[in-house]
């Protein structure tokens, strides 16, 4: 029988809808921007109703747009944006403050005091992560302790926290399902990634109650029904929401990396180049971490996970701060325009450095500017550095991991750029494989959505669907590049630790 898997990508700057055929063809989509709020610098915040808003707008347009019966639609698949997180109401589902943004850096400081604490490798022990403002338990203690009147009535059991997925789960089923995936919970730095459960210790710490804490679920299971009350969505009643994956993990699905060693690197908002290492833990010795790719069927895949904070938003930063360009592909043509950077480096440390830094403090930085510097060699610099931040990844992957790398998948907004992906392949001196399927990401969350019903009977089967678009084999003299990246690592070294801790 015909049957279609809806696909919600709610993502950091956009939210979106893909509907999906049994081949993985993409039928319609959809897609709508919503607002950043920055109320100091280095804060991120979203409005969670925002997000609901323009996901619902995103799912009605994509189904209507596919001209098909809404009853074949077997199936809905989340992915999301990770880390950001939300407080809401339990009895009446309002948010009780914006969701604090994965890119969000105000809490450093409860995280220096962790550290000070002496609770870094408790932490990387039981979460495979790092202490790090990047994770979402140290913003539910921000609000809880900043918000007034918060800590008691999420003590009472009023309320309810988590990530994305819990939010648009829990608004499709009407308020009726308060879950999490284990993808997701593994980037909380509340959850033993051993034991697959709320660590209780790392949540008295940070003084969350776990009663407000989401139910952590298989990626591939039936969680609940789209609600029948909900305006706009009554056509989608009763369709079952079964499979749900933070993006990157959902990006490493979507690409079929289903086999130890094999890994993608997505170039979206920032970089996230994840490794598949089975079924063990493999803990990181060299500034990466470990999450949970996902379950299946009770079988849990781990992951060696790198994650770079600014890639796309680099570009997008050209075009709508400094005005250097009008679009994305103008950054491609100038940066074509010259043979380098010119000496140019830009380290992008807008919100710190994640992986394998780790460093809150560092800012962005522009080096080795000459009166000759142009627009075109800052553009080229830009590239180079989402092409410089995932070189430091793969390294580190390289260095922790039982076997090299031998190829990276990838995909992501920026991964249509030939330049950036040659560029890639140069400095990584392995072949970067572009799928003719792209959208990796929402494909993955269809395809765990669709693994839960029927749609697709098994790995292999999703496995056969992907297809190389192009595969970039490295071109220019090995020299070349180890003196070019060696140039990216002493212009690291003066961005680091530029602010003062408060």
């Amino acid at each position: 029988m015909e049957a279609y898997v809806v696909a919600l990508d709610q993502g950091t700057t956009s939210s979106r809808a893909i509907l999906f055929d049994k081949a993985g063809n993409i039928v319609s989509r959809a897609q709508y921007p919503f607002r950043q709020i920055y109320p100091q610098p280095g804060w991120v915040e979203h409005d969670p109703v925002e997000i609901w808003n323009t996901e619902k707008r995103a799912l009605i347009e994509a189904v209507d747009a596919a001209h098909i019966d809404p009853k074949k639609i077997a199936a809905i698949g989340i992915t999301n944006q990770r880390e950001t997180t939300i407080l809401w109401e339990r009895a009446t589902g309002k948010p009780i403050y914006n969701a604090i943004v994965w890119q969000c850096r105000r809490t450093a400081a409860i995280c220096d005091m962790l550290k000070a604490a002496g609770f870094t490798d408790t932490v990387q022990e039981k979460t495979g992560l790092v202490i790090d403002a990047y994770f979402s338990g140290t913003k539910i203690k921000w609000m809880l302790d900043n918000v007034p009147g918060l800590k008691e009535r999420a003590e009472r059991g009023e309320l309810c926290a988590g990530t994305v997925d819990s939010w648009l789960i829990w608004n499709l089923t009407g308020g009726k399902v308060h879950v999490t995936d284990y993808s997701n919970a593994s980037r909380t730095m509340l959850f033993n990634i051993h034991t697959l459960q709320w660590d209780e210790e790392l949540c008295a710490v940070l003084g969350i109650p776990v009663s407000l804490l989401p139910e952590p679920r298989d990626n591939s299971e039936v969680y609940g029904t789209v609600a029948e009350n909900i305006p706009g969505l009554e056509c989608l009643a009763g369709i079952p929401i079964c499979g749900s994956a933070g993006d990157q993990q959902a990006a490493l699905f979507g690409q079929g990396c289903f086999s130890p060693g094999e890994a993608k690197n997505t170039y979206g908002t920032g970089c996230f180049a994840l490794m598949n290492v089975g079924g063990e833990v493999v803990r990181s010795k060299s500034g990466l971490v470990t999450s949970i790719g996902w379950s299946v069927g009770g079988q849990v895949t781990y992951v060696l996970e790198g994650s770079v904070f600014n890639a796309g938003s680099t570009i997008q930063w050209l075009r709508d701060e400094l005005g250097l360009i009008s679009s994305a592909p103008e950054c491609d043509r100038l940066a074509e325009s010259v043979p380098s950077s010119g000496g140019v480096v830009v380290v992008p440390a807008f919100t710190g450095m994640g992986a394998p830094y780790w460093d809150m403090y560092a800012r962005g930085t522009i080096v080795g500017l000459t009166r000759g510097s142009t627009r075109a060699h800052i553009a080229r610099a830009v590239l180079d550095s989402i092409a410089y931040q995932v070189t430091d990844l793969v390294r580190a992957m390289n260095a922790d991991a039982p076997c090299p790398l031998t190829e990276l998948r990838v995909d992501g907004g920026a991964s249509v750029s030939d330049i950036l992906m040659q560029t890639q392949a140069d400095l990584l001196r392995l072949r970067v494989d572009r799928p003719a399927q792209v959208e990796t990401t929402a494909f993955g969350a269809a395809a765990l959505a669709g693994l839960a019903v029927g749609v697709w009977k098994g790995l292999e089967e999703l496995k056969a669907l992907r297809r190389s678009q192009h595969v970039f084999a490295p071109q220019r003299a090995e020299a070349d590049c180890a003196a070019d990246y060696a140039r990216w690592q002493r212009a690291v070294q003066r961005a680091a630790g530029w602010i003062e801790a408060e």
